[in-house]
Order: C-alpha cells, then structure tokens, then sequence
C-alpha cells in the first residue's frame, strides 16, 4: 500500500492545524485552543504513523521490527481522548476542567499500559499493515492491541453521542459542526469496530485480514475529513456569514453612494479607493464616504420635506419603516440638489408639497439603503438637529 489516504488524510487535519495557529499564538492562554490544536495534530499524527511508508521507516531507524505499532496506537488512543476534551470544553460548564482532567488521566494509564504491554510481548516479524490480526494471539501483544482498540472506540463512541444529543438543543453553525463531527465520530468508531471483527476472526481461526487492511482505512480517512469539517464549520461559518453580510450591505450602499458620488468628488470627501481588500474593508470604506457626504450635507437636512414627505409615503405605502426610508432618501437627495445651488445657482422647479411625486428625487434609492440609511450615526444626528427623532415618528 502507498499510504496515500493515510498522507491526504493527514495533510487535511494539519491544515485545519495550520489555520488555528495564528489564533492560537494570540491566545495561547485559551484552553479551548489548545485543545483544538492538540486534536487536530494527534489526529493527523494517526495517519502519518499509520501510513506504511512511515511504519517501515519508524522500523528501520529505530532497529525495532515493529515500534511504529505502539506508537501509532498511543497517537490513535491519544486522539480519541483529544476528541471528548475538546467536546467537554467546547460545551462548557462548572466542572469542565474537573471533567477534562478525568479523561486525560484516564488515557494517561491507556497509554502507559500500550508501551508496557508493548515492551513484554515478542513481536519479532515485521508487519506494516496487518499488525493487528498477525499478532492477535500473542501474549500481551494481543492485551495491547484490545486495550488500544476498546480506549479509542469507547472514546469515539461517547464523542459521537454527546455532539448528537448537543446538537439538538442548539441551531446554526454550531449545530451543524456538531452532527457533522456526530458523523465523523461514528466512521471512526467503524475503524474500531472493523479492526475488532478481524482480530475477533483471528482469534477463532478465521482470516478477515482484509478487512482491517482495506474496509478500516477508509472508514479511518472517511471520519478524519468529517471530523476536521466538523470542528472547523463553528468556527469558519460565522466569519463567512459575516463576509456574505459584508457583501450585501457593501451592494446595496452602492445606490446611495452613486447619489452622493458628485458631492464626493466635487468636495474631495472621499477617500481612495482600496484595491485588493476584504469585504470589511470596502464596506468601511464605503461607509465612511457616504458618511462624509451626510456630514456635509447636514446643514442643507430640511424637517418640512421630511414631514411632507413621509406623510405621502405613509398613505401611499401604510408602512411607517418605509415611509420613513422615503422621507429620508427624499431629503438627502433634496440636499444634494441645494448644496450644488451654491455653484449652480438656478433654482429647482416647485412641486405639490403634499404629494410624493412619482420619480421623487431619492425614491429609487429605497429598496437598497433603507436600513443603512436610517442607522446612519451622521442622518440620526440630523434627526435631533430636524427634530425627527424616534419618538416623533407617526405610528
């Protein structure tokens, strides 16, 4: 065997090590950190010690037929304790250090009682894949072969059932981590399961080598990827949705933007464009001009418009949010047209102040800026200075 679900398998889980590093340098102190990173490595350190290629190289430096076994069950029994640490301290609560400590004593003697049963038992053959089933009736060997099998499916067993039953009560991202490393809990426990039914097999007489050999491997590799997703979609998900919402607002600011794109350029209000920048940084940069823009425009804000004008929207729409939003896309777009009178000088055709005209200035602005506009720090400056404010909004 090439050992190439082994490697790919590892370089997954250390790359979602390798994305937690920065975070963990920063907060070093976080225990929950640590626990990620620490789950991630051992879970990768599996598949490299478990990969062929690595076993027969751990075997030759070290002039040991079959040190790689032991060493690759202590990584394997090491990671399923990992996987309900991180669990326990994911979930939280009074005791969790108390309940954290538990579980890495009690790997602690799994671990002690591998590199003893180890160092008894006589494994003179090499074997690079089929360890377990060609020493499953050697004394102590075969001890340690059922001590590391039971340590690592009792712990994914009770990972898997704890982040299913968790996921029940909770929503979003964090339930949808929780069931995806429910899942890949379970094809872990398939690892255990299938390496028992061979050894099991052998101890009656009969030869399912091959299923430890094929079948554990990939329920092995098949659980590590859903694993590394599930612990990663908690903690990535927000940060997209947060870029995704990002997006949105930077979209839908543009049309206010575009109306206030003269008077940012004529007055020099707007800073230079960033190139090659993330979604916050656009939207800040967007924000900040059209903020500029207000600011300037906060002398020409006219309260009698912004009357006049929400009561035609109101009868018009019988919605307050948006009767509002009109009335105030009217008076931003009312003045920018009286700021340009100082350089423009001619007056702006009358109309019927008591109906919202059809193309009023402003009213296509609506459906995009609404919300961001009426948030505005600078328009609800303007609400007190108008005498706008909440309070005085018609229900």
């Amino acid at each position: 065997m090439s050992g190439l679900i082994d490697y790919l398998s590892c370089g997954l889980l250390w790359l979602g090590l390798l994305v937690k590093a920065p975070d963990l340098i920063r907060h070093w102190r976080d225990p929950y950190l640590r626990v990620i990173c620490v789950f991630l490595g051992l879970a990768g350190a599996c598949f490299l010690l478990g990969a062929p290629p690595t076993v027969g190289a751990i075997n030759h430096l070290s002039g040991v037929p079959n040190l790689a076994a032991p060493l690759t069950y202590a990584s394997v029994t090491a990671y399923g304790a990992s996987s309900q640490v991180l669990i326990v301290y994911w979930r939280g609560g009074p005791h969790v250090h108390r309940t954290a400590r538990r579980w890495i004593m009690a790997y602690a003697l799994v671990l002690v009682g591998i590199a003893v049963m180890f160092a008894l038992g006589d494994t003179p053959v090499e074997r690079r894949t089929d360890f377990d089933t060609y020493y499953a009736t050697t004394p102590f060997i075969a001890e340690m072969i059922v001590l590391y099998l039971a340590g690592h499916l009792a712990a994914v067993s009770v990972t898997a059932v704890s982040a299913l039953r968790w996921a029940r009560q909770v929503r979003g991202w964090l339930r949808a981590g929780l069931i995806t490393l429910g899942v890949g809990s379970l094809c872990g426990a398939g690892y255990s399961l299938t390496k028992f039914a061979a050894v099991i097999a052998r101890w009656s007489g009969r030869d399912w080598t091959k299923l430890g050999t094929t079948v554990s491997p990939v329920a092995a590799g098949l659980g590590a990827v859903l694993t590394v997703i599930g612990v990663l979609i908690p903690l990535a998900g927000p940060r997209l949705t947060q870029r995704r919402r990002e997006r949105r607002t930077y979209a839908r600011l543009g049309p206010l933007e575009h109306e206030l794109d003269e008077l940012l350029t004529r007055r020099a209000l707007r800073l230079p464009r960033p190139r090659w920048s993330s979604p916050a940084t656009r939207l800040v940069w967007r924000q900040t001009s059209i903020h500029n823009a207000l600011g300037h425009l906060d002398a020409f804000f006219d309260r009698a418009l912004y009357e006049r004008t929400w009561e035609a929207a109101a009868r018009t729409t019988g919605d307050p949010e948006q009767a509002e939003a009109t009335a105030w896309a009217a008076v931003v777009a009312a003045a920018v047209a009286e700021e340009r009178t100082h350089d423009d000088p001619r007056p702006a055709p009358a109309g019927d102040p008591d109906r919202l005209p059809d193309r009023a200035p402003g009213t296509a602005l609506l459906p995009h800026i609404a919300d961001e506009l009426t948030r505005s720090p600078l328009v609800a400056a303007a609400r007190v200075r108008t005498g706008t404010t909440e309070g005085s909004t018609r229900a």
